[in-house]
C-alpha cells in the first residue's frame, strides 16, 4: 500500500490552488446521510409469513448462494456491509419485511411489527426510512391505488396510512426523520382507451392517505414515477407527469418528488431535470440506480450519469436538500459485495462532485467567459481525486482500495454458503 496519507497531501495542495478546501469537503461529504436500501440482501423477498412471488414489473435475476432468510440475517449482512462503506447512512426498509409469528396482511400492518427494526437502528444509532409495499400480493395483481374495485382500493388505501404511521415509530424511535417512497406498478400491458380515470382514482386514493394521516410528524413522502414495467407496457398510472403534477398540486412540504434514475426512457437522466424540480420544490427524493437499456436496477457505477448528478446537486447548492437513497437488486453476485461497491461509488461521486471548482465556474459563466468554463470543467476531469478518496476511506476505517472485499469473501466462506 502506497502512503495515503502522503497522496492526500499532495491532492489537497493541487485542489487549493483553485481555493477548494478538502478538508471541509470531506466534512461535508461524510455527514451528508446515504438511505442503505434492505432488499439487496435477500432480492426483495421480504419476510411476510406466505409465499408470494416478486411480481410489479420487477424482477432479481440470477441465484447466487447466501440471500438473506430471516430478518436477523438480513440485518447481519447489512451490518457487514456497513464496516466498508463511508459516511452517515440510514437504512430503508420495505413494508413485506415485517417481523410477526403469523401471518400480517398488508392492510393490518403496526409499528410493533417492525420494532426489531426500529431496537436494531436505535442500537446502531441510524435512522430508518420505510416504503408501503404496493407489489408482490394477490391484490395487486390488476391494480393498486388506481383500482376500480373500491374493495382492493381501500384496502391499499389503508395500508398506505398505516405506513405512515410506522415512519412516525420510526422517528420517534430513532430521532431522525423518515422517508416514505410511495410507488405503485399500476398500469396496463396494452394501450388504455381511458387513461384518465386510473389517474383520479390514484389521486384519490393519494388525498385520503395524507389526510386520514395529516396528524403524523417527523415524515417526508416521496411520490415515485415510473415509465414502465414488465407486464405493464403501453401505461402506466404514476407517470412522470402525473406524479409532478401530485406534488405541486398538493403543495405541502412533506410530500415530495422521488426521482428514480432507472424510472425514465433511455435517453431521459435525471441530472438534467434536477434543476427544473428544484425551481419549485425545496426537496427532492433521489433513488440512486443503475439502468442498462429500462430500469434493471443494476448495481451503482462511478460512471458519468451519477457523477453529473451530483455535480448538478453541488452546484445547485442543494445537497443538503436531497433525500439520497440507493434502490438496486442484483441476485447474480455476492451481495455484500453489490452493497459496498454500489453505496461506496454513490459516496465517491459524491466527493468527486464536491472537489469540483463550482463557484469559479459559476463566475466564469457569469462573466460570459464560455470558453475558460468549458477548460476548467474539462480539466478537473483529471484531478486527483482517488488520492482524496483513498485517504477518506482510511482515515473512515472502511478500507482503502479492494482492502475489503478479502473479509467479505471470508464471510461468504463462513457465514452466508452454510445457509
Amino acid at each position: 500500500m502506497y502512503d495515503v496519507k502522503k497522496g492526500y497531501e499532495l491532492a489537497k495542495e493541487y485542489y487549493a490552488q483553485y481555493g477548494i478546501d478538502v478538508d471541509r469537503m470531506l466534512e461535508i461529504c461524510d455527514a451528508t446521510p446515504i438511505s442503505m436500501h434492505c432488499w439487496q440482501g435477500d432480492d426483495v423477498a421480504g419476510f411476510e409469513k406466505k409465499e408470494s412471488g416478486l411480481t410489479g414489473g420487477i424482477q432479481a435475476t440470477g441465484n447466487y448462494p447466501g440471500a438473506a432468510k430471516t430478518a436477523q440475517q438480513l440485518r447481519a449482512d447489512i451490518e457487514k456491509a456497513m464496516e466498508f462503506i463511508p459516511g452517515t447512512l440510514k437504512v430503508n426498509i420495505h413494508a413485506n419485511y415485517l417481523e410477526a409469528d403469523t401471518f400480517v396482511d398488508r392492510n393490518e400492518i403496526e409499528p410493533k411489527h417492525f420494532a426489531g427494526w426500529a431496537d436494531w437502528a436505535c442500537e446502531k444509532g441510524i435512522g430508518l426510512d420505510f416504503n408501503p409495499t404496493y407489489f408482490s400480493h394477490p391484490k395487486s395483481e390488476k391494480a393498486t391505488l388506481s383500482s376500480s374495485d373500491e374493495d382492493i382500493r381501500a384496502f391499499w388505501v389503508e395500508h398506505g396510512k398505516r405506513c405512515r404511521r410506522i415512519g412516525q415509530y420510526f422517528y420517534e424511535r430513532t430521532g431522525k426523520p423518515c422517508v416514505i417512497n410511495h410507488w405503485t406498478p399500476d398500469g396496463d400491458k396494452e394501450f388504455p382507451i381511458d387513461t384518465l380515470t386510473p389517474r383520479l382514482q390514484l389521486k384519490k386514493s393519494y388525498d385520503e392517505i395524507f389526510e386520514a394521516t395529516k396528524d403524523v410528524k417527523g415524515v417526508i413522502d416521496g411520490i415515485e414515477s415510473k415509465v414502465f414495467g414488465i407486464g405493464v407496457e403501453s401505461f402506466t398510472a404514476g407517470s412522470h407527469e402525473f406524479c409532478m403534477g401530485y406534488v405541486m398540486k398538493a403543495n405541502k412540504d412533506h410530500i415530495i418528488m422521488t426521482l428514480d434514475t432507472g424510472h425514465y426512457h433511455p435517453t431521459e437522466v435525471v441530472s438534467a431535470k434536477l434543476g427544473a424540480i428544484y425551481a419549485f420544490c425545496d426537496s427532492v427524493l433521489l433513488h440512486v440506480s443503475r439502468p442498462i437499456r429500462w430500469d434493471s436496477d443494476h448495481v451503482v457505477a462511478f460512471d458519468d450519469e451519477t457523477k453529473t448528478i451530483m455535480e448538478e446537486l453541488v452546484r445547485l447548492g442543494k445537497l443538503d436538500k436531497t433525500y439520497i437513497a440507493t434502490d438496486f437488486f442484483d441476485a447474480s453476485i455476492n451481495r455484500i459485495v453489490a452493497w459496498v461497491t454500489g453505496l461506496r461509488n454513490t459516496r465517491k461521486a459524491m466527493l468527486y462532485a464536491l472537489l469540483q471548482p463550482a463557484e469559479m465556474m459559476k463566475k466564469l459563466e457569469a462573466e460570459g467567459d464560455v470558453s475558460a468554463r468549458l477548460a476548467v470543467s474539462q480539466e478537473f476531469k483529471a484531478a486527483p481525486f482517488a488520492l482524496v478518496w483513498d485517504y477518506y476511506c482510511q482515515k473512515s476505517g472502511k478500507g482503502v482500495g479492494l482492502e475489503w472485499l478479502e473479509d467479505v469473501k471470508k464471510y461468504e466462506k463462513d457465514v452466508l454458503l452454510k445457509r
